[in-house]
């Protein structure tokens, strides 16, 4: 194909746009539509993920020791919990120490425990984190076996509501996209089908004086490259504005759990790059692909 025949049908393919502007704004206000929900889910699944992360973090295993354990025992026992992949740091805490800590939670405690340091009724410890807390069963039955631990306390439930989340989260945002993709999809084949439609008779007259398939398909796919570069580039402005919107307010409430969750949302400035990549890629290749779909359709006929 010459170079001017090639402009000639990318300038035709704009032309398209302009031409049928009023299914086009409908295409394009749809487009922005869903992608404007892909990305909303988007943010709130990661949001989700990392608040939950945060939680995991928080919460700790506790692993008590029996008493008088030697110091080769010691040893032993610090050396099997590095080995247990799903912990990711722990701490001793001596006795001493956790009385220490428990005298400087009340003065109610301080009281009781006074006067019990020279026979200290408490245990020495290790306080263990763990990488993922859907796992979280697996690794306190491990920990049990260990020789020399006594009891292990766990935040189960904690495991359990955080695993049921992320769970929940993940399967509707999968869901959700994936639904909104079809709707995009049919949404932009309609408008390339009423194209197709409107210009049926200078497509079959292509056809009769030897246009090749490819030379009448060039124009449909630049319609859809531009409706799907449009409806992304006016979706990501329309996120990124609205995503700020809502930390400004959250940032201006005075609770103090709102301020913790606010502490650990994402900035859009740190996914601005990876965002606009997906949109971009998202919204050209819907456009294209349901220009394409409903053209070779058309041709085959």
């Amino acid at each position: 194909m010459k170079g001017s025949s090639f402009g000639y049908l990318i300038k035709e393919g704009a032309k398209n746009v302009y031409a049928n502007r009023l299914m086009s704004f409908a295409s394009i206000g749809t487009l922005v539509a869903c992608m404007l929900l892909i990305g909303g889910s988007l943010l709130f699944s990661m949001n989700v993920n990392r608040a939950v992360g945060y939680v995991e973090q928080q919460n700790e295993v506790e692993v008590e020791l029996e008493d008088e354990l030697t110091d080769e025992q010691m040893k032993e026992i610090d050396k099997e919990l590095s080995l247990v992949d799903n912990i990711y740091e722990r701490s001793f805490v001596s006795k001493d120490a956790l009385m220490q800590e428990l005298k400087e939670q009340s003065d109610d405690l301080a009281t009781l425990l006074d006067g019990l340091e020279e026979d200290n009724p408490l245990y020495n410890s290790y306080r263990v984190k763990v990488k993922d807390l859907s796992k979280l069963s697996g690794t306190v039955l491990k920990l049990e076996s260990i020789e020399g631990i006594s009891e292990v306390r766990a935040p189960d439930m904690v495991g359990e509501i955080m695993t049921n989340i992320k769970h929940a989260v993940s399967s509707a945002g999968f869901f959700i996209v994936a639904i909104l993709i079809v709707v995009s999809l049919v949404i932009m084949g309609n408008t390339i089908k009423v194209t197709v439609f409107n210009r049926r008779k200078e497509i079959n007259i292509m056809k009769y004086v030897g246009a090749t398939d490819a030379f009448i398909r060039l124009p449909f796919f630049v319609e859809g490259f531009l409706l799907g570069l449009l409806s992304a580039l006016f979706s990501f402005g329309l996120l990124w504005l609205g995503y700020d919107y809502i930390l400004g307010v959250i940032a201006q409430n005075p609770s103090s759990w709102v301020a913790q969750l606010y502490s650990n949302m994402i900035p859009f400035e740190e996914l601005a790059a990876k965002m606009l990549c997906w949109f971009l890629g998202g919204g050209i290749l819907i456009g294209v692909f349901g220009s394409m779909f409903f053209v070779n359709k058309y041709l085959k006929v």
